[in-house]
């Protein structure tokens, strides 16, 4: 009998999955709006970067850096080396989501000029941040299945599933009411099928 994969993890992969798709959509969407001349949404990616700074940033990593990681360490002390340089890029992922959205005000208020600058911080974090969930979920999450105690999950799927990503809703339970004008700002703005917005054209 297949032993079922444990809340916490669940929860991890679907805010992975959910965050890797807006990162992926953000750029086409900037990009389809440039070729139809369309005025750039500020407020939506206000909202989307926001949203990233409060709970990527400030909730799921901080878990997996308090939480998780420390069972591990304790566990797998070869790993030390790729906690710690995961440790690091959420510190750094915090720093650089600020840089971000001053990038984004600078050219929401002097114009154009400053477009370029946003769209390479954005394809840097990108790439950054989905380099990161790969690892966590190719070297980390696996490892950690095998390790880890029941007693260990019980504590981890406890702290993971008392928050509600605004992105990644689990089944049965509603959005916080507090983030519900988030989710749909976000949600409004993103194309199909990811959004409720009109999918985007062709490049081509």
């Amino acid at each position: 009998m297949t032993t079922p994969m444990p809340l916490a993890v669940r929860i991890i992969r679907a805010e992975h999955d959910a965050l890797a798709a807006m990162l992926r959509t953000l750029p086409l969407l900037l990009a389809a709006q440039q070729r139809a001349g369309t005025p750039c949404d500020f407020g939506a990616l206000r909202a989307m970067l926001f949203y990233v700074d409060e709970f990527p940033e400030r909730l799921h990593h901080q878990k997996e850096s308090e939480l998780l990681f420390p069972k591990l360490r304790a566990l797998a002390p070869e790993l030390r080396e790729t906690l710690d340089e995961l440790d690091a890029d959420h510190a750094q992922g915090e720093r650089a989501v600020r840089e971000l959205q001053h990038s984004l005000l600078a050219w929401e208020h002097m114009g154009e000029p400053r477009r370029m600058k946003f769209e390479q911080q954005l394809k840097v974090y990108t790439a950054r941040y989905l380099r990161h969930m790969r690892r966590e979920e190719t070297e980390i999450l696996p490892l950690a299945t095998r390790l880890l105690s029941a007693a260990d999950w019980a504590d981890l799927d406890e702290a993971f599933g008392s928050h509600q990503d605004p992105l990644a809703p689990r089944a049965g339970q509603p959005v916080d009411e507090a983030y519900a004008p988030l989710r749909q700002r976000i949600l409004a703005a993103l194309p199909a099928p990811l959004g409720w917005g009109p999918a985007l054209p062709s490049a081509g």
